[in-house]
């Protein structure tokens, strides 16, 4: 029977390396890559659960800061200025719906908050950066984190078909997928699957707009009265701005760009399986109908007024 036992785990970690392998190859795409991971999981369960979160946060770190390396800084500059009034609105609504519908639905006031901040900015980001400050629980914040990453991996499937459907631009489906999806993994991810003028637009946008995490954590610590105001300010942004600064304005480093954005798309492809062996069913479950209900339903309000707005300007 043991021997059976270790046979059985060789073989998922076999599989596991395996389906690794495969979504490094031109054949996967971001949402085959994520489907597998999530059906992995289902199936056989995550073998290296102990490492994959870990590497899921340092690789999406490190391919995100490659990618830089294919952008231009005074393109970033413009775009980032087209997107701010739509991330301000969007975070001020975000926020305030979030407090008025989790009061409606009689949830915790600290999920509710860590869940209109994750919609509103940045998803696990920024739920990571406010749940100390608001002296969350490990229950509170795995409530919040499994519906965002739930919304993820779902807008990361769908919003590249709405986006043709609406016969969207490449600059309007980067913009509203900067605006409308959680975490910065599912933008690219979503982005990338639509078009390069995307992907540039939407990761420039989304790490932008992760920086309101400071302004955030400011006043939740005003409002939860907290005298943790220590800030985690998402250190990949900079090193991201000095690949454009040094892809922009050094002249050898534009020969070797196309491989390291190459890479870094391939590693981003791999990020997506693990961050799908990440989810399962029961942690699907153990969300909760009401925490989802309310992420549901800050998530439909702003991806459908800003896709609106979006497709209006």
């Amino acid at each position: 029977m043991q021997n059976f036992k270790n046979n059985l785990v060789i073989t998922k970690k076999i599989f596991f390396v395996l389906c690794l392998l495969f979504c490094a190859t031109p054949f996967a795409n971001n949402p085959i890559a994520l489907i597998i991971g999530f059906l992995f999981a289902c199936i056989l369960g995550n073998p290296f659960a102990h490492i994959s979160h870990k590497a899921t946060k340092w690789l999406l770190k490190i391919c995100v800061v490659g990618l830089g390396f294919g952008m231009s800084l005074q393109t970033a500059i413009h775009t980032s200025k087209q997107g701010l009034i739509l991330t301000v609105c969007s975070i001020v609504i975000t926020l305030g719906l979030g407090i008025i519908i989790g009061k409606l639905l009689k949830i915790s006031t600290k999920i509710a908050h860590l869940l209109a901040s994750g919609t509103a900015i940045c998803g696990g980001s920024a739920i990571a950066a406010v749940a100390p400050i608001v002296n969350a629980s490990e229950k509170e914040i795995s409530v919040s984190l499994g519906t965002v990453f739930l919304l993820n991996s779902i807008a990361l499937i769908i919003f590249p078909a709405i986006g043709h459907f609406f016969n969207l631009t490449q600059h309007q489906f980067g913009l509203w997928s900067a605006i409308a999806i959680h975490d910065t993994s599912s933008v690219v991810g979503a982005a990338s699957s639509y078009g390069q003028e995307a992907l540039q637009l939407a990761t420039t946008v989304k790490l932008a707009r992760a920086l309101w995490i400071i302004p955030l954590s400011l006043v939740s610590a005003f409002v939860f009265k907290s005298e943790n105001k220590k800030i985690n300010i998402p250190w990949f942004i900079g090193l991201f701005i000095l690949a454009m600064i040094m892809n922009s304005y050094i002249p050898y480093i534009s020969n070797f760009n196309t491989y390291i954005v190459s890479i870094s798309k391939t590693g981003l492809t791999i990020t997506l399986f693990l961050i799908g062996v990440g989810l399962s069913i029961n942690k699907i479950k153990s969300v909760g109908w009401k925490p989802l209900l309310l992420g549901v339903l800050l998530w439909i309000v702003i991806s459908v007024s800003s896709l609106f707005a979006i497709m209006w300007l």
